[in-house]
Formats: structure tokens, sequence, C-alpha cells
């Protein structure tokens, strides 16, 4: 039978593409040979990020996509960052909404380790990955940043605040504000304490930045932070301190190493909690 003709003066049009002769497969992305033998042992590698309990539907949708992309980093290795930054979609959604406020992502991590709702060394991963995020978005960083493995543990850090911060709010949560000082004073420990044991950057020594040599500037923070634990700062300590934040903010966007950036941040935050206490109110 002919077909009936319409009006319609468009022509018809299959919205399915014409199947190829032969279905292409992925294939394993050269710069994960190093990983794994083969695709089956990229489920180990991600086995214990597991979803907690409680969580919303966009939170989960968020952990399981970055769960995913690491997985699939096998067939393309620029998944693995990607899965990282994927993840702090539900970190930040999870913080803004335990402590009730809209605050940037730095702040939302700063508060709750203060409150004490994560512990100081899973903030400072947190904010590991909080400057990858900062450094792709200022084209400082490519999307093939990270190794599969590294982003693994940094996604577990995103996986852990989360199911940290999704257990119900403890007594310690509902104490008088003025609690505020003692909070402080645990964070500083608490950085301290994980500064201790991390490692100053290889092939740093010796290097300055802008004038600021990076190991004299670690020294000299390190040192008046344990004066701060001990017995405060004088008038003089806290001026010095300052002018260490003053090298730190100068020099961190100047250093081009993943490591070593995170660790002098961090060695910033630590030093900002140190001169805290000094700022003057305002009237």
């Amino acid at each position: 039978m002919a077909p009936t003709t319409s009006g319609d003066k468009t022509a018809p049009v299959n919205t399915l593409p014409p199947p190829p002769d032969s279905l292409l497969l992925p294939v394993r992305d050269p710069r994960a040979r190093d990983l794994v033998l083969d695709y089956a042992e990229m489920h180990a590698l991600v086995a214990d990020l597991v979803l907690p309990i409680g969580a919303s539907t966009y939170v989960m949708s968020a952990m399981e996509t970055s769960r995913e992309l690491i997985r699939h980093s096998y067939y393309r290795y620029e998944f693995a960052t990607v899965a990282v930054t994927h993840s702090l979609f539900a970190l930040e959604h999870v913080l803004a909404d335990r402590l009730a406020t809209n605050e940037p992502l730095q702040v939302l991590i700063e508060q709750a380790t203060d409150a004490g709702l994560i512990t100081a060394g899973l903030a400072a991963e947190l904010d590991r990955s909080r400057l990858l995020h900062e450094k792709l978005t200022q084209g400082a960083a490519s999307s093939a940043a990270l190794r599969p493995n590294r982003a693994v543990e940094m996604v577990r850090a995103a996986f852990d605040a989360i199911s940290l911060l999704l257990r119900s709010p403890s007594a310690a949560e509902t104490t008088d504000p003025d609690v505020g000082g003692a909070q402080s004073v645990g964070r500083l420990a608490r950085l301290w304490e994980d500064h201790l044991s991390a490692l100053f950057p290889d092939g740093f020594r010796g290097v300055d930045f802008d004038g600021a040599d990076l190991v004299l500037l670690d020294a000299d923070v390190a040192g008046l932070v344990q004066r701060e634990l001990k017995d405060g700062l004088d008038d003089t300590g806290i001026a010095y301190l300052w002018g260490c934040i003053a090298d730190l903010d100068k020099i961190v966007p100047l250093i081009n190493d993943e490591y070593c950036t995170s660790y002098f941040a961090i060695l910033r935050t630590m030093a900002q909690v140190a001169a805290a206490p000094y700022i003057p109110t305002a009237t």
C-alpha cells in the first residue's frame, strides 16, 4: 500500500543511527597499566567506598558517581581526578545541612572541625581535595592530576566525613556557645599533632618563593605554634606569626606541586588558628 500523503512537509527522521558493523568496546587507558592487571581488579580498589545509611538521594547519587568514576578510570585516567571533585558536591551539601549554614566549603570544613564533627586529620585531607578543585578551576592543574589509587584515598576521606556528619547530633554539640575558645585550642592541638607526622615536601629544601625560604618558614610557624600551645604568644610573637601568615598567603598560590601546595596550605591554616585569639574584636 502506498504511504498516505499528509500535510506534514518535513522529511521523516530516524532518530536512531544505524548500528555499526561491530561494537567498539572500551580499552584500558595505557596510563593505568601499572595500577591493576585488569578491570576486575578495579572493583577491589573501590570496595571499601561504602555508601552511608541515611543520606539523601542527591548525596547518594553524587557519592556513587564518584566511586564509579574511579572504577572506570581504568578506561579513562582523568576520571580519577573528576571523582575527587565530584565527591565535594556531596560533602558540601551534607556539611551545609548539618551546620545549618551556607558558607564556602573551606569555612564549612573549619566549622565542622571546630565543632568536633570531623577530625583534624580528616579535615586536612578534605582540604587537599578542595585545593585541587581550586587549581582545576584556575587552570593550574589538569584532569590527569591524580593517579586512581590517590583519588581513592581522597574520595574515601569524603565518604568517611559524610558518614560522621550523618550521625545523630551528640550532646557535645548542644553545649553552651561560649566554648568556642576551647574548641579553637583543641583544633590547634589536633593540627599540630598532624603536622608532626607530615613529611616535608621532597625536593623543596633550600627552595624559596618570592624571597620566602620554605624550610625557614615551616620552622618559624612550628616554633610559634608550640609557644602558643605552651604559654601563649607575646606581642612580638603575634606580630611575627602574622608576618608568617602573610608570607604563606603570598607563596601558596605560586607552588606548582600538589603535595607541597597541600603541606603549606595546611601550615597556613594552623598558623591562622594560632593567630585567631589575637584578632581584635570589632567595636
